[in-house]
């Protein structure tokens, strides 16, 4: 019914419509189902008005980013997939007022190369981010981050759009950036403001070089994954952070497999796909290393990774 109606909904929008979009190869675990509709908005004022009439026709909505922490169930998506792929969405902009520098990033640019673009002009502010896979939106949602420090970081201010199609900005002191999560209130994120430094930029070449390499020694990154699976939970004992690998890894399930998803033998909180995998594979994968980690240690894992499902949300 709403791939019938999509006429209805985009014909007088500036957006691209795909039906049947094979979104789940697109993942970084390359498996997973199809959206029954992919839209790209191609402006700003577009994406507005479409999230303010599927809020009035209560229809679903997701955001796919880079597909670097999201599983797609095997039958697919219903509702609306939204890309902001759109050259709009991954503009980056640099401003300086004295020694205040400060640079503007809309929330579909990839994270990446946005980090390789300040690392050359010598604005340090991203550096510790170097090898995780995320747009910058979806980085932001999920306050991405790791042993050198999160995005949250050095956010000045988050625009984002309500559900009511309006545009929002935040400054950094009205949100609260914790582990893996924001309190940001509004479902879209579009753009960010950070506050960079002006440093040596060989230095600040040499410093991302340095963390990409321990992330590469340390991490399956030339495998197909979808980056840390399980969030590091806090120990009832010690009240402290424990690794989630750790204790994936104590309770004897490095080169666990179910299907083609296995336990990286390399970091036992990332979960590898070879090309006979299905997301069911991994799915079940997931609720097995919750049981057997709960049962070896009594600490309940919270998935890091996203799994769409077909008229559920996330």
């Amino acid at each position: 019914m709403l791939r019938s109606s999509a006429s209805t909904m985009f014909s007088d929008l500036d957006v691209e419509v795909k039906p049947d979009a094979p979104i789940g190869p697109m993942t970084w675990y390359g498996i997973g189902g199809s959206a029954d509709l992919l839209v790209k908005p191609l402006t700003v004022d577009a994406l507005a008005t479409l999230v303010k009439r599927a809020a009035r026709n209560q229809t679903l909505l997701r955001l796919y980013g880079q597909g670097a922490n999201l599983l797609v169930n095997d039958e697919g998506v219903g509702g609306i997939v939204l890309s902001l792929d759109s050259p709009v969405f991954r503009e980056i902009s640099y401003n300086a007022d004295g020694d205040v520098h400060t640079m503007r990033v809309m929330a579909g640019a990839d994270l990446a190369k946005t980090l390789m673009d300040t690392t050359r002009r010598g604005l340090e502010g991203l550096s510790h981010l170097a090898g995780i896979p995320a747009s910058i939106g979806g980085a932001i949602h999920m306050n991405a981050g790791g042993k050198f420090g999160s995005i949250g970081d050095h956010v000045k201010t988050v625009t984002c759009i309500t559900s009511a199609g309006e545009l929002v900005t935040y400054p950094a002191e009205e949100l609260e950036f914790g582990y893996r999560q924001t309190n940001i209130p509004d479902p879209f994120i579009i753009a960010a403001t950070f506050h960079v430094t002006l440093t040596d930029p060989i230095a600040l070449r040499d410093r991302v070089k340095d963390i990409f390499a321990y992330k590469k020694s340390t991490q399956p990154l030339a495998e197909h994954s979808a980056g840390c699976t399980f969030k590091n939970p806090i120990d009832p004992e010690t009240n402290e952070r424990v690794p989630a690998g750790r204790l994936i890894d104590e309770a004897g399930l490095k080169g666990f497999s179910i299907g083609g998803a296995t336990i990286s033998t390399h970091h036992a909180n990332f979960i590898v796909t070879d090309p006979s995998a299905t997301a069911t594979d991994v799915m079940q994968l997931l609720t097995e290393v919750q049981q057997r980690v709960f049962d070896h240690k009594g600490i309940k894992l919270e998935r890091e990774v996203v799994i769409w499902q077909r008229n559920k949300e996330a």
